[in-house]
């Protein structure tokens, strides 16, 4: 399917997931979930073929080094993590959720559906953190300590996981993590938009005008 083509795709489904906020909106955020669980499963079938060095890894991401503020690569990956994990509209998104909750409309019942939506963001700042961590240790065991270090595109990493992992598979894992991942993402992007202009601009547009717009 041409780039093009799958972009288009991919929006229309989101207009069909869109739907499911008429039935409810914890049968969107089932949808989502599920999304997430897909995701994280077809990098950690990935992972668990290239068999990175467990220790090393654990060191990197549990212990502090100076390096990461002192080695430009470094730094520059760090960041992108960070943006990649820690995004606004989102945040906005999660503390938005708390209104769809059941909970008591007293000063206990409001100290208790905050601790949950903290807990909620918590969770998936985490998943998402692992996810973006996932996708940087196959990309380092399979491009990086392969010599592909000029890998760039899309269409290039789908060509090679197959081969440089032996999973014959790995390809296709990598293609249904993407196109969860988008299908997420304009899901969510969506969603939190509607939820900043209805808050701070008062203006209220249907959810499938607004993704048409986006």
């Amino acid at each position: 399917i041409p780039l093009i083509g799958g972009a288009i795709l991919t929006a229309l489904d989101a207009f069909l997931v869109l739907l499911l906020m008429n039935r409810g909106f914890r049968y969107l955020e089932a949808f989502v979930v599920a999304l997430l669980i897909i995701i994280f499963g077809c990098f950690a079938i990935q992972i668990f073929v290239a068999a990175p060095p467990a220790g090393s890894i654990l060191h990197s991401m549990f212990v502090p080094s100076s390096q990461i503020v002192t080695n430009p690569a470094m730094l520059y990956i760090a960041i992108g993590i960070i943006g990649a994990t820690v995004m606004p509209h989102n945040l906005y998104l999660h503390s938005s959720i708390v209104q769809t909750r059941a909970y008591e409309r007293t000063e206990t019942g409001k100290r208790d559906a905050i601790k949950w939506a903290t807990t909620d963001s918590t969770i998936a700042l985490i998943l998402a953190l692992f996810v973006n961590a996932s996708i940087l240790i196959v990309a380092a065991v399979a491009f990086h300590n392969t010599g592909h270090q000029d890998v760039a595109e899309i269409g290039q990493a789908f060509e090679l996981l197959s081969p440089l992992l032996g999973l014959s598979i790995a390809s296709i894992l990598f293609a249904v993590a993407l196109l969860a991942s988008g299908l997420n993402s304009t899901v969510t992007a969506t969603l939190a938009g509607q939820i900043v202009m209805e808050g701070f601009l008062r203006l209220r547009i249907p959810q499938w005008a607004r993704r048409l717009l986006t």
